[in-house]
């Protein structure tokens, strides 16, 4: 089980077939990029996060006589080209007086790429990531100077996986983690609503979904709050709304839906979740962890529990803390490990398409042929 964890967030996913697995987001080794936001350092994101305000002009061009047409990102610091089986890192590197070869040093891993270059006595760092967008075959790295750019050519282990960007980003990832959901809507859950309803927002945002909160949907029909509602008639009505709320939505696509947290949420009653399955669902769970051990331990723990609906959840981002300053982080984390489980079985959208064809009659993830009756108890399954 690969986990990974810091003391602001840590990711898992839960494959649909076979219970709970992780993905490691982050590398072992200690990072060297630092982050600032506005200024100021934020240790506790620096070791994932790029910097927010990046700005990007896309072109199609062109390189070395292959055709790398797909994405073509520029700015300041480098070029760069996705191809069919590869993708090529362009850097200026003539002004830097570099004098041969031996001057440059490109040291590549799976999910990571440092550069740098001898100049007039210094080592200068032209690149460094731990977060490749995608992981790379590094034994098949080759790199040469043309002219005054430093050219990187990275073999992808994904052929069919386009890249938007050299690095896993927050602008990266909405580009690319929008292709791989083809339309299939994400549902947030967990224990705050407020905490739902702010990241789904920003993704909404990110990824050009609309964002749709069941909180707002069902004030706006019972005209009344929902503090007011389990007041008068207890949490078990407002969930059983809720309920009825996300059978309609459960045919949507291309939304953001942020659930009720609490007693009063249907995502947390394990029975109740024939209409959420209809998306991919993201359980964001606040940690008491303070080091990879012990979150790799709660989050084990909190999976076994069968009793809390939350464990149906295709993917889980646990939050060290909360800060709404950084719901971006919170979403970049979401997007980031959606992409993996996307990646690890692209079956996966057009299982989701097949299951709200037949009515979302529950039997996710192992559908069941058409015409079978949820009543009828029967548990032969047919894979599609």
């Amino acid at each position: 089980m690969a986990f990974a964890f810091v003391p602001a967030l840590s990711l898992s996913l839960q494959s649909p077939r076979e219970g709970l697995t992780r993905v490691s987001i982050l590398q072992s080794r200690t990072p060297r990029l630092q982050i600032s936001f506005n200024g100021s350092k934020l240790p506790s994101f620096s070791s994932f996060l790029l910097p927010r305000r990046c700005i990007f002009s896309l072109k199609f061009k062109s390189v070395s006589g292959r055709n790398l047409s797909e994405f073509t990102v520029k700015n300041k610091n480098y070029e760069f080209y996705d191809g069919v089986a590869d993708v090529e890192l362009r850097l200026d590197i003539g002004t830097m007086g570099v004098q041969d070869s031996s001057d440059i040093f490109v040291d590549a891993n799976e999910t990571s790429l440092l550069v740098r270059v001898k100049a007039s006595g210094s080592l200068i760092t032209l690149l460094d990531t731990n977060h490749l967008y995608e992981k790379i075959k590094p034994s098949e790295t080759i790199w040469y100077i043309d002219e005054d750019q430093l050219v990187i050519n990275l073999k992808k282990y994904d052929t069919e996986l386009k890249w938007p960007d050299i690095m896993e980003s927050w602008m990266s990832l909405t580009a690319g983690v929008s292709q791989l959901l083809k339309g299939t809507s994400v549902y947030l859950v967990g224990d705050s609503t407020e905490i739902n309803q702010k990241v789904a927002g920003e993704l909404a945002s990110g990824i050009g979904y609309t964002p749709l909160f069941t909180s707002d949907l069902l004030e706006r029909y019972t005209q009344q709050s929902i503090e007011s509602w389990v007041i008068s008639e207890g949490a078990d009505s407002v969930a059983a709304g809720e309920g009825v709320v996300l059978e309609s939505l459960s045919s949507h696509v291309r939304a953001v839906v942020a659930t009720l947290g609490g007693e009063q949420g249907i995502a947390r009653r394990s029975d109740k979740w024939q209409h959420l399955h209809a998306g991919f669902t993201v359980w964001l769970s606040k940690s008491e962890a303070s080091d990879e051990n012990s979150a790799k331990e709660e989050a084990r723990m909190n999976m076994q529990d069968k009793n809390l609906g939350y464990t149906n959840a295709d993917v889980v981002v646990k939050l060290g803390g909360w800060d709404a300053e950084h719901t971006q982080a919170v979403a970049q984390a979401c997007l980031s490990a959606l992409k993996q489980l996307l990646l690890s079985d692209k079956q996966l959208t057009g299982k989701k398409s097949l299951y709200i064809r037949l009515g979302c009659r529950g039997d996710w993830p192992n559908i069941k042929p058409p015409g079978w009756d949820p009543a009828s108890g029967v548990d032969s399954s047919v894979e599609y």
